[in-house]
């Protein structure tokens, strides 16, 4: 029978899988863009970088996004609900209480962040508490323990990290080489072919990763939605919540397309169009769909 910890285990492994691609891809990349520098120590610098970023993203990954999403840890007297919330539904799901942080905004939203159990993080929106009852609270908190109990923070660190870096790496190659390229270029010893290859791979990687990413990023939301509404035994609550934070569609004010996958909906505007190839969560229509097995009137 699924319980919250389900796909717990198909997380960490999804995790060494994605470091170990994350290098290969690192090293391959870097192997070309040294060949076509001729430079070999280029490599050198890339596979340096990537353990460091790796290492920095997965011990402070909590500190990271409490200070980039502006949040300030919640104290119970303040936010007396939250924490009775919180701390009832960790003893439920068997997690230790995570550490809670309230984001002064009044766009309704939520995220889970840390490496494990033992260091992770519950924020949510002041707008959030604003405009959800008691029973929609308990089923986006539940939604976020889900978060922490599968270890889906651990794949989507590695995945920012993943995206990031391949980014930079491709971003800082295609300047040098506009700005350097000579004719004598295509007589040299990389050859034609290689600067070629190079170049592709600088365009394209970039956009592999982060389509990557979002195909993660879509699937760990449904996840955490089924996990969730198992936690309460209350789908109603998760389903009413996102209705209702779908419906705000006020975009946070302080976020950026590092962090966006980890929030409960989309932090960003829905400009519609195009643009919604590359959202990090699914429509939420089909995720209260998903939920109740209908169409929420």
């Amino acid at each position: 029978m699924p319980t919250l910890y389900t796909h717990q285990a198909e997380n960490v492994r999804k995790t060494w899988f994605l470091m170990v691609g994350f290098l290969i891809v690192v090293i391959a990349l870097g192997w070309l863009f040294s060949q076509a520098w001729g430079n070999p120590s280029i490599l050198y610098l890339a596979v340096i970088f990537a353990v460091l970023m790796n290492f920095f993203s997965y011990w402070y990954s909590d500190q990271i996004v409490v200070k980039l999403a502006g949040a300030r840890p919640a104290s119970r007297q303040e936010f007396f609900d939250l924490y009775t919330v919180v701390e009832n539904l960790a003893i439920t799901a068997g997690l230790p209480l995570p550490k809670i942080y309230i984001i002064p905004d009044s766009a309704p939203n939520a995220f889970a962040t840390g490496r494990d159990t033992e260091h992770a993080v519950v924020a949510v929106t002041t707008g959030l508490l604003q405009i959800l009852s008691k029973t929609e609270l308990e089923g986006v908190i539940a939604h976020e323990l889900s978060h922490i109990g599968n270890r889906d923070m651990l794949v989507s660190t590695v995945a920012v990290v993943l995206v990031g870096f391949i980014a930079i790496l491709s971003d800082i190659f295609l300047r040098s080489r506009l700005y350097s390229f000579r004719g004598s270029d295509r007589n040299n010893r990389v050859g034609g072919l290689l600067l070629v290859l190079a170049l592709v791979a600088a365009i394209l990687a970039p956009i592999g990763a982060m389509l990557l990413q979002l195909a993660i990023s879509r699937r760990r939301e449904f996840l955490a939605d089924a996990s969730g509404a198992l936690l309460t035994r209350y789908p109603d609550g998760l389903a009413s919540a996102l209705e209702k934070i779908g419906k705000a569609g006020a975009p946070l004010r302080r976020v950026s397309s590092a962090t966006a996958h980890l929030y409960i909906a989309n932090p960003f505007a829905d400009r519609g169009g195009l643009s919604r190839l590359f959202m990090t969560h699914p429509p939420v229509r089909d995720r209260i769909k998903a939920l109740l097995g209908r169409d929420k009137a």
